[in-house]
This record gives C-alpha cells, structure tokens and sequence, in this order.
C-alpha cells in the first residue's frame, strides 16, 4: 500500500529538522543553528499508533526580496503542496508571529490540503501563552510543541493521522492482478531506455541529459499469462547534486513508486560502480520490504571478460553487503543484452515474496537451527525459542515467540534467517523476523 506524505514546511531555523528527528526517533536530518541547513529534501518512513506514512523534511522558505516571491517561496511551497497529502506548518514560538510565517500561511490557506500548525520551542508551560497570536493565521489545529524536549509531540502525532486520508489498497485504476514493478536508481543510468526495451516501444522519452524523466510513468504490460505494471521514475540524485525544487520532489515520486511497487529494479551503472547514492536507494528498498533485483546496466560499456564479470559481482556483494540476497544481473538497455531474462527474474522473485512455509516446517527448521546452534547467554540467563510461525508475505514474516525478547541478539536472528534462506528460496525478498514474549 502506498503511504502518504507528510511535508514539514516554515521558515529556516524554526525547528523544522529537530522535530523531523523527533517524530522519527532517529537522528536523520542534520541540525544546526544556522538558517539553511537543510537545503535538500529528507525522508523517513514514520509510525504512529499503526498508521505509516512519509515524513519529508523540506528547507526553509525565504522571502529574500519581494521581486523572490514567486520564485523562492511560491514554488517550493506549492510543490509541497501539491505532493503532500497533510502539510506540517512549523513557527517558532520564541520568536512569535514573523511576516514570513504569514507569507506561508497565505499559500497554505488557498489548497484544499489539510494543515496543522506546529509551534515549535515551546519548553515549559509558561511560554504557552506565547501561542495565541499565532490563531490570526487562520490554520487550524494548532498545537504547541518542543522537538528539543518532546513535549506533546503525542499530541501532534495524534492530530496529525487524523488528518491523513483513509487508508486504502493504494493501488491504482487497473492495476489489480499486475505484478508491478518499478525501476528505479541514479540519474542517466538508463532507467527509461529499460523500460523501452520492455515494452517494445518508445513509450518513455529518452535522454542523455539527466533528469529527463520528473514523474513516474505507470505503463501496463501483459507476457502470457502474466501482466506487468512498469513504473519508470525520475533519477534520484546525490542530495549535493539535487538543484530545483521540481528535481527534489521527484524523489519522492520515485520514493513513492518503490512503495507501490512488488518488485523493485534498481539500476546501477557500471562504468560508475556502486556510490553512496546507490545505497541509499538500496537501503529505502530493503527498509520498504519490496523485492529487489540488481542490475548492473551499461555493461557493454565495460571491457569484458570472465574475471571482469567475478570481480565486478564480488566488488557489488561488498559494498552492497546488507543486500545479499538480491540477484545481481548484468544487462546493455542500449542493445538489449540481458534484458529478456528479466521477466524471469521477476516473476521468481514475485513467487518467492508470496512463498509461504508451514508451521510444521517452519518449527522444525527452527529447532534444528537451535540444536546446530543455541542462543548465546545474557547475565546467566538463556534464551529460549518455544515456537515459530509466518505471519504474512510479500515480504514474508516470521513471528518467534520467547522467553524474553531482550536475551536475542540481533546477530542470532540473522544466523536464523541465513537458515531459512538455506532451507527456502527467498532469493530476491527481505524476511522479517519478529520476536514476542510468550505468555
């Protein structure tokens, strides 16, 4: 299911960042007291009582001159907007009430989007009184917030998933019994030439410029028996190298696509290698729990020979570490090598995301795998594993009920999922692997 959006706009040096770090739990966007840190869009998946969504952390709107309006404020708010299913407006309750804010606000009142009103630096009690002035924006609910110290950031949570929209299949018209997948990865690394060379036709425009795709591009597909929904999506760009507003939302466009999608190609481009960026992208995939398959695309660019294609994989497997179980592929979009192959890849990974093993199974595997190998001791207490059963698919779930949750570590449950993989082929899909005190 696609999660929604939620943008978190104002002016710079509000708390914008600290708050998006607080409703996170994670310290992702870098804080500083100095107007304009944040220059680029980041992203987190948020939960808040069950309910998931999209947290975006967006720079600071300036007004710099009156002839910058249009150009600075109107377009980065607007493109907020309009990505965006609820806006999260935050104003410094320290400062009190700036032009700016009311700039904003005057943007924000003209769309038919839900905003709550974050004011932010609220530390105590007493500085609530600071808060009234803020009602002649008239944005409604308002709330007082301290992301420093956390204080009723409960209560925006709450407020803000009232507003989200009703929860859906987040599929689109049509696009009911289609395994769909998205191709996603750095600009330029030849994502729309792919998605042509599927389809048989020029369906996407290609470029060599960078960024020529903005949007994701849904386009349906029928091989046999099975329908394909191919998602092409904007190039998600170094953050250092992301310059217009418009080029910064499409990430989230693609962002969103990965969550849309069952099956997720990501394309790396091989006279390049893998970069920070490629990680990034892989680690959002893993994160979403979609399949993945590596493409390593341009490969008839490269000098070729057996010991090129080993070590070229080895090097990929090491940077690309937590993505092990991915099938790596190498392929020319431009001539078509390797590219047939792909739907094969799919439709294996599409069944491995939906394979389910039996309690039975599944409980014997485990056993054994503790007998090979029990759980190491904490403080002279054991761990123990007293039953196992999956949960859900795509991706799949397991369930282990123990004793206590705390005495396994991380490194264990990997060693399990290893021994699932040994037993099952879940080439392709992430596991998940959850623990439950028994009662």
């Amino acid at each position: 299911m696609e999660k929604p959006v939620v943008a978190i706009v104002g002016r710079p040096n509000v708390g914008k960042s600290n708050l998006f770090n607080r409703l996170l739990q994670k310290r992702i966007a870098i804080v500083e007291d100095v107007p304009g840190v944040t220059r680029d869009r980041l992203y987190g998946q948020a939960n808040w009582c069950g309910r998931e969504f999209i947290l975006i952390d967006t720079g600071g709107i300036v007004k710099s001159d009156p002839d910058a309006i249009q150009s600075q404020v109107l377009l980065q708010a607007k493109i907020a907007i309009e990505e965006a299913e609820v806006i999260l407006f935050v104003v410094d309750g320290r400062e009190g009430l700036q032009p700016g804010d009311e700039d904003i606000a005057q943007l924000l009142r003209h769309t038919q989007k839900p905003v709550l009103v974050a004011v932010n630096k609220i530390d105590n009690l007493e500085m609530e009184s600071h808060v009234w002035e803020f009602y002649t924006l008239g944005l409604f609910p308002i709330i007082p917030v301290s992301a420093i110290h956390g204080h009723n950031t409960g209560d925006l949570l709450d407020d803000l998933v009232s507003l989200l929209p009703p929860l859906g299949d987040g599929k689109v018209d049509g696009e009911e019994g289609f395994v769909g997948v998205a191709v996603v990865g750095k600009p330029n690394v030849g994502k729309s030439s792919l998605v042509n060379f599927l389809l048989g036709q020029e369906r996407v425009i290609v470029s060599p410029d960078p960024g020529t795709t903005r949007d994701a591009i849904d386009t349906y597909l029928k091989r046999g028996e099975t329908g394909y929904l191919l998602i092409d999506t904007a190039g998600l760009r170094r953050p250092a190298r992301v310059a217009l507003p418009t080029e910064r939302y499409s990430v989230f466009r693609a962002l969103r696509a990965v969550e849309r999608s069952d099956i997720t190609l990501l394309l790396i481009d091989a006279t390049s290698g893998i970069t920070e960026q490629d990680k990034r992208i892989g680690g959002y995939i893993h994160e979403a729990g979609r399949g993945l398959i590596l493409v390593i695309n341009k490969w008839d660019l490269m000098a070729q020979d057996h010991h090129t294609r080993l070590e070229y994989e080895k090097e990929v497997r090491h940077q690309l570490s937590f993505l092990s179980y991915a099938p790596l592929v190498f392929i020319s979009a431009h001539t078509g090598r390797g590219v047939q192959g792909l739907f094969t890849l799919i439709n294996s990974v599409a069944r491995n995301q939906r394979l389910t093993i039996p309690t039975r199974d599944l409980n014997r595997l485990i056993i054994e795998a503790v007998d090979l190998r029990p759980p190491s001791t904490h403080k002279g207490r054991q761990a123990k594993i007293f039953y196992a059963t999956q949960t859900s698919t795509n991706p799949p779930v397991f369930l282990l009920f123990v004793n206590d949750p705390k005495l396994i570590h991380f490194s264990y449950l990997r060693y399990l999922e290893n021994r699932l993989r040994a037993g099952y082929d879940f080439s392709g899909t992430p596991l998940r692997l959850r623990l439950k005190k028994s009662t």
